[in-house]
């Protein structure tokens, strides 16, 4: 018997069991697609009830009702029993009327200014399951609903913050229409700003992901190989960064999604941001790998340096998600972090919740989901810690900014 056919034959065969299964779940999942949603649909966003408008925009809810009350800044939806809701839209009215009428010279508009450089925060981790996609999510949909202008990038070829957003990357995702349509080393990279599209959150834009990221990680080495440092091969970790520069000044925050892993992607995207922000599971397993992970992106932020990366970061935090505080050892773990990395850990842990979880199962975050599809206990507390989270890091942006 001839095995190097033969075992050449088993490759063939499961090769193309992997093509057809891959096709087959294709089209199921296109034929649910178009049954659940019409072929022009976009994700809607709900409303937002007087106490949740009220502090995203940093007033009380007693002075919200009483500018209803008068017609003073955009009129609240009202139901027959008095419950006032507003649109995303609406806060965003509501911000401005506040910025221009507001008492003691209170900033309700917190935009970058004149000398505030743009936020670039790559968020990251080696190993997947961290919570990396979720923490991207809400921090930029937090980030818009509170008033900054935000840009998410979709690093990951997964895809999956592009997913949460409403665009499925297999079938609404083009090509050429990824950030490596802008930042490919041919003739057909196209600028940034075509790229971009609107999201179902006002104030919130994002660069969708698909497999075709993955290109990037294929030319690069090739690129590299060739020595080519003409306008096609620059210095691979300078063009995520030139690519936002062309977009900067219609934005004050850029969120990016970085993929599981330290490649090319990740390492422009680290090269390019102002701050990194490192998603950890409490366990040692994942702290393990963390481990292996900061000794590697150490060793690679230092050869990259030596060649002309920028590695000026304005600030780094780990961030410790799907925490468990009744869980003893996870606990321990979080103290061992805390003794380890002091400051660089964020005051605030993402708690682990029922909510978060099931509202990830239709693609939805916490902040799109109505708090009636949860007790009021399970929503109250991942809500308060998201953003307790979220607040701590547009804390750290402001603080960046000088204020």
């Amino acid at each position: 018997m001839n095995m190097a056919a033969t075992f050449g034959s088993a490759i063939s065969e499961v090769d193309q069991l992997i093509i057809g299964q891959a096709h087959e779940l294709s089209d199921k999942l296109k034929q649910h697609r178009l049954e659940m949603f019409p072929p022009v649909a976009q994700k809607s966003l709900r409303r937002f009830q007087l106490s949740e408008a009220s502090r995203f925009l940093g007033v009380t809810s007693g002075y919200l009702r009483n500018l209803s009350l008068e017609s003073k800044g955009p009129l609240p939806q009202v139901t027959p029993s008095g419950r006032r809701s507003y649109s995303a839209g609406q806060l965003q009215e509501m911000r401005e009327y506040l910025e221009r009428n507001g008492r003691g010279g209170q900033r309700y508009v917190p935009r970058r200014r004149n000398g505030e450089h743009l936020q670039v925060i790559a968020v990251v981790n080696f190993k997947g399951g961290s919570g990396k996609t979720t923490t991207t999510a809400h921090l930029a949909q937090h980030l818009a609903l509170t008033g900054h202008r935000v840009l998410a990038v979709d690093l990951d070829p997964q895809a999956s913050l592009s997913a949460i957003h409403g665009f499925q990357p297999e079938f609404d995702i083009g090509e050429n229409e990824t950030l490596y349509g802008a930042i490919r080393y041919d003739e057909q990279r196209r600028p940034l700003k075509e790229i971009i599209r609107k999201t179902n959150f006002p104030g919130l834009d994002l660069v969708p992901g698909n497999l075709e990221l993955m290109e990037f990680e294929h030319d690069t080495p090739r690129i590299l190989a060739q020595g080519d440092r003409g306008d096609y091969g620059r210095i691979f970790f300078a063009r995520l960064d030139e690519a936002l520069s062309s977009v900067a000044d219609d934005y004050d925050v850029v969120v990016i999604d970085c993929p599981p892993q330290l490649g090319f992607l990740t390492m422009s995207a680290i090269c390019g941001a102002t701050a990194v922000l490192i998603t950890v599971h409490p366990q040692m397993l994942d702290v393990m790998s963390m481990c292996q992970f900061l000794q590697m992106l150490g060793e690679v932020l230092n050869t990259l340096k030596s060649a002309g990366g920028n590695m000026n970061l304005d600030w780094l935090r780990y961030l410790v998600t799907r925490y468990d505080p009744a869980d003893g050892p996870q606990t321990q773990m979080v103290a061992f972090m805390r003794s380890l990395f002091k400051q660089h850990v964020l005051t605030n842990a993402m708690v682990r919740s029922v909510a978060i979880a099931d509202a990830a199962l239709t693609n939805q975050t916490l902040y799109e989901v109505d708090r009636s599809q949860f007790t009021r206990a399970t929503y109250d507390r991942a809500l308060e810690s998201l953003d307790a989270v979220n607040a701590e890091i547009a804390g750290l942006i402001h603080k960046a900014w000088g204020r």
